[in-house]
């Protein structure tokens, strides 16, 4: 995927179909704790790294994205979140 702007990748995301849409960035090993959302929620990686793990889940697992890619939780979905040593710039739509 090519290097988007953050206009250009907010206009992706909102064409995907979601109408709250916001640039949001996490410095260096930021953490967010399990926690979920009453809706769908995207996030377009723009720089750095996210990497996610759904703790509900029978095997839970972490898996890391990086810029150009999209990770999809679903509604009520519990997940936790840590960014990487660079920190990490996203587009989120829900």
């Amino acid at each position: 995927m090519a290097t988007l702007t953050r206009k250009e990748a907010e206009a992706q995301v909102r064409s995907w179909g979601f109408s709250h849409v916001f640039t949001w960035t996490d410095g260096p090993n930021a953490y967010y704790s399990p926690h979920s959302h009453s809706s769908l929620t995207t996030h377009l990686i723009l720089r750095g790294a996210l990497t996610i793990s759904y703790p509900d889940d029978a095997e839970p697992s972490k898996e890391t994205f990086g810029p150009g890619a999209r990770v999809d939780v679903d509604a009520s979905r519990r997940h936790e979140v840590w960014m990487g040593e660079g920190g990490c710039e996203y587009v989120i739509g829900e």
